[in-house]
């Protein structure tokens, strides 16, 4: 089925953007890919998708024109299949799927900070305001929803990761979070950390460390 059908599905709820960046930092692909939405009906949609980490919005090329699926079709939304990964809806958040087992699902939600350019301080120096904008709040006049920043803004993309198991939630961004909730295995995780360094951006070695810490 053409996209252009969802097209119509979403007519009512989705957020007009402007064209695919050349450089786009603040997502999560480097560029828009082939992908499906598959909802819970069990109807299925073609289209170049991709997520964007600073609008935290799962967009669409609707024939050079990007569109972000809407609120009101959101909760309809089973997975997004993106080349070979696959979304789903965590805490009304998209989540790829890392791990998908029995016993633990892993999941990562890609975030970013955007840090505004400094401004010209007292005597000749510049201050970098230190708090975290949103990316809406960065742009006005029309812009709101460019997905190209100023060049003087910087985007500092992280991860924030979530566990379920047991029917339970637990979510980490830092190596200190991952140890509270393998408290219980405190010294099967330290004895780890000291053999193999794990690192909240290599999503690799964090992977793995959930499956060793599974296993032992």
């Amino acid at each position: 089925m053409k996209f252009k059908s969802l097209l119509l599905l979403l007519a009512i709820s989705i957020s007009l953007h402007s064209q695919e960046p050349k450089g786009i930092l603040h997502y999560v692909f480097p560029e828009f890919q082939q992908g499906v939405v598959l909802l819970k009906n069990g109807v299925s949609y073609n289209s170049k998708l991709n997520y964007n980490i600073a609008t935290e919005e799962m967009l669409f090329d609707d024939n050079g024109t990007i569109l972000a699926i809407g609120e009101e079709i959101l909760p309809q939304i089973d997975t997004v299949f993106i080349s070979n990964n696959k979304f789903i809806r965590v805490n009304n958040k998209f989540v790829k799927i890392l791990i998908e087992e029995p016993s633990i699902n892993l999941f990562i939600e890609h975030k970013c900070r955007i840090i505004p350019p400094s401004k010209p301080a007292a005597y000749g120096g510049t201050s970098q305001i230190s708090s975290t904008t949103s990316y809406s709040s960065i742009l006005s006049g029309g812009k709101m929803y460019s997905l190209t920043l100023p060049e003087d803004y910087e985007v500092v993309p992280y991860n924030v990761y979530w566990i379920e198991k047991n029917g339970q939630l637990k979510s980490f961004s830092s190596i200190g979070q991952l140890k509270k909730i393998y408290k219980d295995k405190r010294k099967v995780l330290n004895d780890y950390l000291k053999a193999i360094e794990v690192k909240p951006e290599d999503v690799k070695s964090v992977e793995e460390v959930i499956i060793y810490m599974e296993i032992n």
